[in-house]
């Protein structure tokens, strides 16, 4: 799977488009600063800037995958970021996650964002499907995957120790025979 070339893809309230490291960072350090994100996403407290940036400043040059920067179109700032990554040649599956900081949430970009990206690789690649997994305490996530068209294929229970109690992880599955029911 090539993904070398990085789309900008334009929705009615986000835009996914590739990071623009010294423009984004500031954005992406409150994204993951944030207590909400770092409990959802299972991240450790720790947090080193370096490491961040030059994670950012490499995401650009990655052709296995495909990490864009979710942009509130109405304020033009970075709000998270979409990733497609871990392909599997096997069964050409690709792994999606989505990462939504305090500015963008309640407001349907992380929903349209999904779709955005989703829309994109069944209709520019060749993947078959997009797994993902969701800690079972993040119930608004759970309903942005359904509604995208994610369906539960299993549980791993006790995923994730938060705050002396043990979550499960959902793992989630959208084939592109779903996706193409789905009507897009």
């Amino acid at each position: 799977m090539n993904l070398a070339v990085k789309p900008v893809l334009n929705g009615e309230f986000v835009q996914l488009r590739p990071f623009l490291v010294e423009e984004d960072m500031p954005y992406m350090e409150e994204c993951l600063k944030d207590p909400v994100v770092r409990k959802y996403t299972g991240s450790e407290d720790s947090y080193d800037k370096e490491s961040v940036y030059k994670w950012y400043a490499s995401r650009n040059e990655e052709s296995g995958r495909l990490d864009l920067a979710i942009v509130d179109k109405a304020r033009q700032v970075l709000v998270g970021e979409a990733v497609v990554n871990l392909y599997n040649a096997e069964d050409r599956s690709m792994n999606f996650r989505i990462l939504i900081g305090p500015g963008g949430r309640d407001r349907g970009l992380g929903t349209e964002a999904t779709r955005l990206l989703i829309d994109y690789m069944f209709e520019k690649t060749d993947v078959n499907s997009l797994t993902l997994s969701v800690f079972a305490f993040n119930p608004r996530a759970v309903r942005v995957y359904e509604k995208a068209g994610f369906e539960t294929v299993s549980i791993d229970k006790g995923e994730l120790e938060h705050d002396g109690k043990w979550i499960d992880s959902i793992n989630m599955k959208l084939t592109r025979e779903n996706w193409e029911k789905r009507g897009t």
